[in-house]
């Protein structure tokens, strides 16, 4: 397994991490299995939205003994009402949810408290004008959850929660074609086929400024709907028109600024061993820009996607940190320290650039890294 901290929580969990929605119907027997498996294969961090009292328990049970070994991100205002999930915002509810998922879990804190499913600017005011937020900061207090986070699909919303300086962790959605789509209210248009009717070029600039963000403040996202529910590994049901592999799709998200894990919602042993494989694929296997790109549809001309085909640099350059480090500075007004510290240590600097352009002529994308040179070293001095 490879970690990486998870923002500023100074939480170190594995970069491959597990949904819990795939156990549910699954016998406490065959969950434990799961669990030892993803432990013995180093999965410490775990995603548990769902309210089933079932697989609460069975989870708490396969967790006993070893619960200080993993990262649990538990969710707010998932409850369970007429034996079904449902999102709430009432307060007595939220709190019963919570009270039975420490239950369950048997344990007295999760390490992160997610805010469920804050898709819609009029519902994000409720949230943060009213008893929900004060809630999490309240068991925050208490020490009874670790970190407060906040679970969504919409960018616009999700930069909203990461401006205010109380969350901690962004769930969000990752996947190259939800890159695509603009900001919406309506979940369901991420994946709908209208959606993909037409050509689309590059990503959604309001996506990008999230995950530059949340690098820069150190906004912690785990991402969902890595495999798009599984479309994206399907020749028939993706909207590239060709299947990617759960190495490429994985590799694709954690590549994006701010992004620390991928919560993969596994179902077997051998799905969370496809998605572990990633910690030890090659760099072909990795490979999801030679998948995306040429596509006629879609097109991410001109932008650097961080993937690395342009190295190696004939001056020792790791340009595609380069790249990411500039796109962290805003236009105007001083270089955030992190940003500068971490452009600072790179054994090689923007200034050292040749010319040589054998970068461009390797670039997929077509992305003028002469000029993409130029400009750094103009903006960080060196």
């Amino acid at each position: 397994m490879i970690y990486r901290t998870l923002g500023r929580t100074g939480l170190r969990v594995g970069a491959v991490a597990l949904g819990c929605e795939g156990f549910a119907g699954m016998s406490a027997e065959r969950l434990r299995a799961e669990i030892d498996f993803a432990e013995e294969a180093g999965v410490n961090f775990i995603d548990l939205y769902a309210s089933d009292p079932e697989l609460r328990t069975n989870l708490g049970r396969a967790l006993a003994g070893r619960r200080d070994r993993f990262v649990i991100q538990g969710h707010l205002c998932s409850v369970w009402e007429n034996g079904q999930y449902l999102r709430t915002r009432d307060l007595r509810k939220t709190e019963a949810a919570f009270e039975d998922l420490l239950a369950r879990l048997k344990t007295d804190r999760i390490e992160i408290g997610m805010i469920h499913y804050v898709d819609q600017e009029e519902d994000f005011r409720r949230v943060f004008d009213g008893e929900i937020i004060r809630y999490a900061q309240r068991l925050k207090a208490e020490g009874r959850i670790g970190h407060i986070g906040l679970s969504s699909h919409n960018p616009v919303v999700a930069r909203m929660a990461a401006e205010t300086g109380i969350v901690d962790v962004l769930m969000f959605s990752v996947n190259p074609c939800y890159d695509l789509q603009p900001p919406g209210e309506d979940v369901d248009a991420l994946w709908a086929d209208e959606s993909y009717a037409h050509a689309l070029r590059n990503i959604d600039p309001d996506r990008e400024r999230l995950y530059e963000l949340c690098e820069r403040e150190g906004v912690g996202i785990d991402v969902m709907k890595v495999y798009g529910g599984g479309d994206l590994l399907s020749d028939e049901r993706s909207p590239l028109g060709r299947a990617l592999t759960p190495v490429q799709c994985i590799d694709y998200a954690l590549s994006r600024p701010g992004v620390a894990a991928v919560m993969v919602g596994s179902r077997s042993h051998r799905e969370t061993e496809a998605a572990v494989a990633w910690c030890s694929a090659t760099a072909a296997e990795k490979d999801y820009a030679t998948a995306i790109s040429g596509l006629e549809k879609f097109t991410w001309h001109g932008h650097c996607m961080y993937c690395g085909h342009c190295a190696p640099c004939t001056a020792g350059i790791d340009i595609a940190a380069v790249n990411k480090f500039r796109n962290l500075c805003p236009d105007d007004g001083p270089i955030p320290e992190t940003v500068r510290e971490h452009y600072r240590v790179l054994t090689h600097h923007a200034s050292e650039c040749v010319a040589c352009g054998a970068c461009e002529n390797r670039c997929p994308f077509g992305v003028g890294i002469v000029e993409a040179m130029r400009r750094a070293a103009g903006r960080f001095g060196c």
